[in-house]
């Protein structure tokens, strides 16, 4: 028998110490993808549709990839570019005033680039979480800032998203000590996994908050520019006030369909962007030049965003529909590419959900859907619309296929 090497007594606590690589729990992730690989294995001939991914379907518009193309070949723009490049970040500030409605951002005080929004939000609890401090987040939601809050020795206190407050979460409910203690508070709108939108109202609620409790806010507006119908894109930073209390990250990845660009920005108030553009200095020598480039066409061009919202808003109404029709409480979102419904108690065949992850297992093995589930604030499944379709008459067909496998099924809710 090999002797254990000693490097497995010297992983640090915060990934799981001396017990590190050894846990054998699967993730709902991983068990999704291993359901998936089991399905199509027993069922080839027939398609899986997939509708848990949250990357969009399209590629990056072809004006962008010829700018990445042209500007690659240029010898200047081959060195590093630490915390970034001016044009990059003067486009930054005219889409925001642009799209948004947010004027007089300084490009050089109050935004910055970041390789991609994730790591802003890796990043940002350096700069202001010493340990006993707390970040508040949203469950469900994307867990990064509060990872790296207790990586640091911070606490993370968890609201809930619950579908009888709209998926916005009630500030009311933290104690003074908490309250006291926070730092940083983290928000998502249009919400992953929920799909949810916040108004004007909400996010002035959150400036004041903020205020009375010395607060700053962390806006993660990753989907702001994938809204539908009358909806208008909503900026927190559009917010009197919201500069004051803390920034936005604004990201590429899905409004201009560049996830793997890794490419997006860091904008409001200029000392949290300095605080942040310091810890970045110090982890990244910035994105290559040229994707810089091309993220600022982008930027400049936001009518590729709306094409792009167009064609979500198309498949969530038909989605939606589908759902409905076999009894699910559907409702097309405002904005985001998701669509949050709750489970199925059962089946009137006999089948029983105890949670999301059942049923969602459940959707993959028996009808080759994947979805992703949501156990956190009640027992949902998130359908993602950037399933894979040729063309319009090629959504209709996919979405027809989705309603036709789930109504030979007899839910019970």
């Amino acid at each position: 028998m090999t002797e254990e090497s000693y490097i497995q007594n010297l992983f640090a606590e915060r990934i799981g110490g001396s017990k590190f690589g050894k846990d054998t729990t699967i993730y709902k992730f991983e068990k999704i993808k291993r359901a998936k690989r089991a399905a199509k294995a027993e069922h080839p001939n027939i398609e899986l549709i997939d509708m848990g991914v949250g990357e969009p379907d399209w590629m990056a518009d072809k004006e962008v990839v010829e700018t990445l193309y042209a500007e690659a070949q240029k010898p200047e723009n081959r060195f590093y570019s630490d915390n970034g490049i001016v044009e990059f970040k003067e486009a930054a500030a005219e889409y925001m005033e642009n799209v948004f409605g947010v004027s007089g951002l300084d490009p050089e005080t109050e935004i910055n680039h970041s390789i991609g929004s994730k790591p802003a939000l890796a990043m940002l609890p350096s700069a202001f979480i010493n340990p006993g401090d707390i970040t508040i987040m949203t469950v469900p939601g994307y867990p990064v800032m509060g990872t790296h809050t207790k990586w640091l020795g911070g606490e993370v206190v968890n609201l809930p998203l619950l579908k009888e407050n709209n998926f916005l979460p009630d500030l009311s409910t933290l104690t003074e000590d908490q309250k006291k203690r926070a730092k940083l508070l983290y928000l998502n709108y249009p919400n992953n996994p929920t799909g949810a939108s916040a108004n004007r109202e909400f996010f002035e609620s959150v400036i004041e908050f903020a205020k009375e409790n010395n607060i700053i806010v962390i806006h993660d507006a990753a989907y702001a520019g994938l809204v539908f119908d009358d909806n208008k894109p909503l900026s927190f930073l559009s917010i009197p006030g919201a500069k004051e209390v803390g920034i936005e990250i604004q990201s590429l990845s899905k409004s201009f369909n560049m996830t793997g660009w890794r490419m997006a920005f860091v904008a409001g108030n200029a000392k949290v962007v300095k605080a942040f553009a310091t810890v970045k200095d110090n982890n990244d020598s910035g994105q290559f030049i040229p994707i810089q480039l091309a993220g600022a066409y982008a930027l400049r061009h936001p009518e590729i965003t709306e094409k792009t919202a167009e064609k979500y808003s198309r498949r969530h109404e038909l989605l939606a529909e589908a759902l409905k029709e076999v009894g699910f409480d559907a409702v097309k979102p405002k904005g985001s590419f998701y669509l949050y419904v709750e489970i199925p108690k059962g089946t009137k065949s006999g089948a029983k959900f105890a949670n999301a992850e059942e049923f969602s297992q459940f959707l993959i093995k028996e009808k080759l859907i994947s979805t992703v589930p949501w156990d956190d604030a009640g027992h949902f499944v998130r359908f993602s619309v950037t399933f894979v379709a040729e063309d319009e008459e090629d959504e209709k067909r996919v979405l027809a296929e989705v309603k036709k496998r789930l109504s030979d099924i007899e839910f019970i809710f």
